[in-house]
Parts: structure tokens; C-alpha cells; sequence
């Protein structure tokens, strides 16, 4: 994260920043989470859209029901974007380091981008796989620990890992999307004078890079809440078991549509969220400098 010649911030600040912004994220735009689940678990021709959603969800569950699964990916928001910037910043250093460079480029900011999200999807299986289950319409879960009790009990521990490769792909499309186009953006707009054109250029360049990762990965998110949110059945081969064959399945039986269901409450957290991210951890990146002061300054 760090430009010319500053000295690179220590790994727990690049840590630090992105969990103090993972939870700032996560506690803003989780109600559209769980109506984007909600979305992508439904078969066949969707029922309500986002408005309709939100509405049959508080009518018939209660207002409560919005932030149901908060516990684990609250509990992840943490590690998981700590873990999201971290290694964005290693493999980045890595990268320019193999690549003999200096400077940050478009195609080492996109492969950057894949890597961080491919290590970032071995820290969230267990805790999207315990969200999904709770967030389904159709849960009867009391809470987090039974998730995990039920499923370690009927598949043993490697039962909380179902769904792995299909979050690989998620991530990994979502996190090069995302990384990428920031590095784009920023270059496109016009150079920051001040802190608050700093501000504005990280939310915007965020934002934007949000949106395109979510672009890029929707369809991978719907074929992981499949997977995620079927029960297994002894003797019985999963529907959907493995990514690519799945988006074959769904495109063939539901059409291209399908694939984005979830797509518009999905979008807007993320492509927000994204710039709020981005703005959470620089901001905080910038204070570790200054309390570092010269030479991360």
C-alpha cells in the first residue's frame, strides 16, 4: 500500500487496517447480505426482487431475521479483511520483487488481487458455510454453535469446509476485479491535493473496484450458496458439487439470469462497500504512518 519512497508499513498495520475496516463494513450493509442469500438460494424464477425481499423477510420473520448470521461473519470480518489487505500487500511485494520493478502495474495488480483472494478463501469457508446456513429462510439453527455442532457431528470437521473451491473462485475473480480495477481508477483520476480529494478518490476508485468484482464473481457466489445450502444425503451426488459444472447446470436448467440472482443487494454493499473498505484502510494506514512517523511518512 505504500507509494514512492515511503518504507513499507509493518504487516500488522496492513493487517490491523483491513479487520478495523472489514467490521466497519460488515455492521453498514449486512440486512443486503442476507436478502442477497436469500436470492440465490431460491429455485427457478425469482420471487420477489430486493424491495420484495426486504418486505417478506420483516412481514413474515421479523425485522431481527435482517441480521441473522451476523455472529459469524462479524466474527470473520476480522480476520477476513485483515487477512484481504495483508496479503494483497505480500504478494504485491512479491510480485514487483520477481517481476524487477517498482512500481505497480496494471496486469501485477490484477494477478496481486487473484492471489490475495485465493488466500483470503482459506480463512472463510467454515464461517460462510455456518452464515449460509442460518441465513436460509428455512434454518431452524438457534444460533452459530448448533451450526457447527450439526455439521461436525453428520460430516466431521472437513464438513466445515464444504464449498471450499467454489469460495476459491469467488474470492479469487472478486479480488482481482476489485485490486484491479482501484489501480486503474486511481490512475484515471485527477491527482489528490488535499486529504479530503484523498478521501474522495479512495471511495470513488473503491467503489468502482467493488462493483467490477462483484461483476466478475456473482455468478461463482450463486453456485456457492447452492453448494453451501444443500443438505447432504447419504448415497445421494450433490446437484451442484463443483463450480464450473454448476454454472453449466444452472445456466442450462434457469438460464443466464439465474446466475446473478442476488445480483442488485449484492452490488449495492459491495460496490459501497468496497469504497468504504478502501477509505477505512488507508485512512487507517495513514494514521499508523503518522504515529510511525519518518520514514513510512
Amino acid at each position: 500500500m505504500s507509494t514512492g519512497g515511503q518504507k513499507p508499513l509493518p504487516f500488522i498495520a496492513n493487517f490491523a487496517a483491513g479487520a478495523i475496516a472489514g467490521i466497519s463494513e460488515i455492521l453498514t450493509f449486512y440486512p443486503l447480505d442476507v436478502v442477497k442469500t436469500r436470492m440465490q438460494l431460491e429455485r427457478g424464477k425469482a420471487q420477489y426482487g430486493l424491495v420484495g425481499s426486504f418486505r417478506a423477510i420483516i412481514a413474515q420473520e421479523g425485522f431481527g431475521r435482517l441480521y441473522r448470521g451476523l455472529v459469524p461473519p462479524l466474527l470473520l470480518e476480522a480476520p477476513k479483511r485483515a487477512v484481504k489487505f495483508a496479503a494483497n500487500d505480500f504478494w504485491g511485494k512479491t510480485y514487483l520483487g520477481m517481476a524487477g520493478q517498482t512500481k505497480m502495474t496494471q496486469e501485477l495488480s490484477i494477478l496481486t488481487g487473484c492471489s490475495a483472494g485465493a488466500t483470503e478463501s482459506f480463512v472463510v469457508v467454515p464461517f460462510e458455510l455456518v452464515k449460509i446456513k442460518l441465513q436460509d429462510k428455512s434454518s431452524t439453527y438457534a444460533g452459530p454453535m448448533a451450526v457447527v455442532k450439526h455439521i461436525i457431528k453428520k460430516d466431521g470437521l472437513l464438513g466445515l469446509y464444504a464449498g471450499m473451491e467454489s469460495t476459491f473462485w469467488r474470492h479469487v475473480w472478486w479480488n482481482g476485479g476489485y485490486f484491479g480495477s482501484i489501480h486503474q481508477v486511481r490512475a484515471l483520476l485527477p491527482k489528490a491535493e488535499t486529504p479530503q480529494a484523498t478521501l474522495f478518490n479512495n471511495f470513488v476508485s473503491g467503489s468502482i473496484g467493488g462493483f467490477v468484482g462483484t461483476v466478475l464473481n456473482t455468478p461463482f457466489d450463486v453456485v456457492k450458496s447452492r453448494i453451501q445450502g444443500a443438505e447432504k444425503i447419504p448415497g445421494v451426488i450433490p446437484k451442484y458439487n463443483w463450480t464450473y459444472p454448476a454454472l453449466v447446470t444452472i445456466l442450462r436448467e434457469e438460464g443466464a439470469m439465474a446466475l446473478y440472482k442476488g445480483f442488485v443487494p449484492k452490488v449495492l454493499r459491495l460496490a459501497p462497500g468496497g469504497g468504504v473498505l478502501l477509505l477505512v484502510v488507508e485512512f487507517t494506514l495513514t494514521v499508523f504512518r503518522k504515529a510511525l512517523g519518518p520514514p513510512y511518512l
